[in-house]
């Protein structure tokens, strides 16, 4: 099987401009994400940016990119953007985030898994059990929730569902929640089709792209993971980052 991994990488940021080439203990945040990636099952890594400089420094430590059109509205945009210049066939495409320097090679496998079973799906993410009240109730960390068979039925910037009967102090204790990790997996033609979609209410009102696949019909299925990354937004981020490493 034919897994491709592209990690979309924008120079501009509003919170941490030219973050995928912030340092990190010796290595750029984008050559730890290439290289995390590296250790998973994937065929192929490949940076999809919009900058030159971006470019020429993934190349210059061995790994492999593209130049993508600037005006993309998002990292999905960027990926299928990608993967049609690759030329190739792929059986599934995972679109790792660019601010993930920490991403378990496990994770991305356990996407690509899902793809090795026929018949593959549409779309496929992660999730995670919530652990702490904080991660709950918070509107940066999605939550998802799922059907029987483990597809997402709807995610939402706030706890879902509401427990009506139960304070809030008491909601992890009567159900267990889940929030998104958003690594994502595509079949090729799903990936094509997704981005000709227009932006839908549901996907404007919470500000999660991935609300649009759901409401023109799209399945998204889900594998679960216990492990914990750190994304970096802004330059509090990166001195978490930094401290992680000195941890290690």
């Amino acid at each position: 099987m034919l897994a491709i991994g592209i990690i979309p990488a924008r120079y501009a940021s509003t919170r941490l401009p030219g973050k995928p080439l912030v340092d990190l203990g010796g290595q750029s945040m984008i050559q730890r994400v290439v290289a995390q990636a590296r250790q998973s099952s994937l065929s192929r890594v490949v940076v999809a940016t919009d900058d030159a400089r971006i470019l020429e420094h993934v190349q210059g430590f061995g790994g492999e990119a593209v130049l993508t059109n600037p005006d993309h509205p998002s990292g999905t945009d960027r990926v299928r953007d990608a993967y049609e210049q690759l030329g190739v066939a792929a059986d599934c495409i995972i679109n790792i985030q660019g601010d993930e320097p920490f991403i378990h090679p496990a994770q991305i496998d356990a996407l690509v898994q899902l793809f090795a079973v026929p018949p593959p799906p549409p779309l496929a993410t992660l999730v995670k059990p919530v652990v702490s009240s904080e991660e709950l109730f918070s509107p940066h960390l999605p939550k998802v929730v799922l059907d029987a068979q483990g597809n997402a039925l709807y995610f939402s910037r706030h706890p879902l569902p509401y427990q009506r009967q139960h304070p809030e102090t008491e909601w992890l204790q009567q159900h267990r929640y889940l929030r998104h990790i958003g690594l994502y997996a595509y079949r090729p033609d799903v990936l094509t089709a997704i981005t000709q979609l227009p932006p839908s209410p549901l996907e404007l009102a919470e500000s999660l792209e991935q609300l649009r696949w759901l409401e023109a019909g799209y399945r998204i299925q889900t594998a679960e993971t216990e492990l914990e990354t750190i994304g970096i937004d802004t330059p509090e981020d990166v001195e978490r980052a930094l401290q992680h490493l000195r941890g290690q």
